[in-house]
Parts: C-alpha cells; sequence; structure tokens
C-alpha cells in the first residue's frame, strides 16, 4: 500500500489527535526521556508548527529539546489548529515537491509520538492499518548511525515475525514490548 504523502498525514495526525483526547494525566512519564506527558505534547505542538511554517516558506527554529509552553486549556483545540496548518500549507500547488521529506517525516513524527502518548496514559497502542509500514518503509535505513543520534534512540531487535508496527517502533528505538 502506498499513499500519497497529504493523506499519510491526515491519517496519522488523526489518529494522534484521537489520542490527545483521551489523555487525562499530563504529568505521566513517557517513553521519551525526561518528558512527561505535557513536555511531549509542547513537543509535538512546537513540531507540527515548525513544518507548517517552513512549507509557507517561511524561516523557523528547529523543534527544541526543551520545548515552549505552546499547549493551553483545550489541548485537542491545539492539535486541531496545528494539524489544520500543516495540512493547509502542504497542500498548496508545489510545496511537497519544494520540500522533499518534510511531510513525511512529519506524519511519522505524528504517528511515532501518538504512540508515545498512547503509551504513556494507558490507551490502545495499536496504530492504523498500514501507517505504520508507510513510515517505516519511508524512514528505514535512510539515516546513518550520526544521524540517528538526537533523533531516535538505538535501534531494538525484533525478531524476522515482527508486525510493521513492532518494526518501526524498534527502529526508532521504543521498545514494541515494554
Amino acid at each position: 500500500m502506498t499513499m500519497d504523502l497529504l493523506e499519510l498525514y491526515q491519517q496519522a495526525s488523526d489518529w494522534t489527535v484521537g489520542k490527545v483526547a483521551g489523555t487525562k494525566d499530563f504529568d505521566a512519564t513517557t517513553p521519551c526521556d525526561e518528558w512527561d506527558v505535557r513536555t511531549l505534547l509542547n513537543h509535538m505542538l512546537e513540531t507540527q508548527n515548525y513544518f507548517a511554517t517552513t512549507a509557507s516558506g517561511r524561516q523557523a527554529s528547529p523543534p527544541s529539546p526543551h520545548p515552549p509552553e505552546l499547549l493551553s486549556d483545550d489541548p485537542v483545540a491545539d492539535f486541531e489548529r496545528a494539524r489544520t496548518n500543516t495540512i493547509e500549507a502542504f497542500d498548496q500547488p508545489g510545496v511537497i515537491e519544494k520540500t522533499g521529506p518534510s511531510l513525511a517525516i512529519a506524519a511519522g513524527d505524528q504517528l511515532l509520538h501518538g504512540w508515545d502518548l498512547a503509551r504513556a496514559t494507558g490507551q490502545d497502542t495499536t496504530m492504523p492499518d498500514g501507517l505504520a509500514e508507510e513510515v517505516y518503509g519511508m524512514i528505514h535505513g535512510r539515516f546513518t548511525e550520526d544521524e540517528r543520534k538526537g533523533v531516535f534512540k538505538p535501534a531494538v531487535k525484533v525478531g524476522a515475525d515482527a508486525s510493521p508496527q513492532e518494526r518501526l517502533l524498534a527502529y526508532t528505538g521504543r521498545d514494541p514490548s515494554a
């Protein structure tokens, strides 16, 4: 299955917004080192704002390991707004062609951090059919070990019979069995 990048982002971000809606404990620890749920959500908002801004042709600072407080009293509205801004920015004629793989990275970021959020908050972590396979196919083998530093933890070994979701999680340094 191969979907276009905008569809991939829409589906990944839609799934993640559902996880945001199910979040009750913003102080829970996450699989992301040193981040609680609130910090993870702020990172996710900062990252999506970065992608939307750069896709619009404006300069933006890359996301920080110490994200600013962007989360309001209505996290779902915050994520819907960031999602809409990203979709609108990339849906402009020629933007996806000019920005290269950035929308694929934005979709992967949504999917992986959506899983982190679901794991941290006790929600169902099963990614929608086909999305893990799509994202894994776009990122697997595309990073050198040096490039992985600061982006992913070291890969986790999984068996040959691992599902696409398990392979994606393991490649990005997440333990699918934890």
